[in-house]
């Protein structure tokens, strides 16, 4: 699976764009959608949005427009095992940031799709509207349990892993 990044908007939202075979998979789609639409050279097969907060998906509906790939969030994707076409995931579950959030898991490719859950020496914010501090202590417990060796994919920032992560977020723990 090939992962482009593309950096939209003003809050510098990270819209990740998968490629495999001749399919694509587009998660966070949160503005500047010409900026994302210039990266496509292949069949969209649909959409993710990790959380609702608007800086992840402000171009969601220039995109459902002109591709008529379908939608996925918190609301038709279960927990557990997943698949869009040729992509093969499990969605986590991760409230906290927002009640709605959501992570993408890829085992076979060792990458996980955190939105706002989890950056690169922090987590997001539990002090906005449908966010919870107990939620997120709760989804950091569930995430500790996975391999180590996750690369990590934020909303804004850089990449990480979960393994350079494990201290900050038991850290964390002890906080919220």
């Amino acid at each position: 699976m090939n992962i482009k990044i593309v950096v939209v908007g003003e809050l510098r939202t990270n819209c990740y764009i998968l490629e495999k075979g001749d399919n694509v998979l587009i998660i966070d789609p949160g503005a500047e959608s010409s900026k994302i639409l210039s990266n496509i050279d292949k069949k969209v097969v649909g959409i993710v949005i990790t959380h609702s907060h608007d800086d992840h998906t402000g171009a969601m509906m220039d995109i459902l427009n002109k591709y008529r790939c379908p939608l996925f969030n918190v609301n038709n994707l279960a927990e557990g095992k997943n698949s869009i076409e040729n992509f093969y995931f499990e969605v986590i579950h991760t409230p906290g940031h927002l009640d709605d959030s959501i992570s993408i898991y890829f085992k076979e490719e060792n990458v996980m799709f955190v939105g706002d859950f989890i950056f690169k020496g922090g987590i997001g914010r539990t002090d906005l509207a449908g966010a919870s501090p107990y939620d997120m202590k709760e989804s950091i417990k569930k995430i500790l349990t996975y391999p180590k060796e996750i690369v990590l994919y934020p909303g804004h920032f850089h990449k990480t892993t979960l393994g350079a992560e494990e201290n900050n977020l038991k850290y964390f723990l002890n906080i919220i």
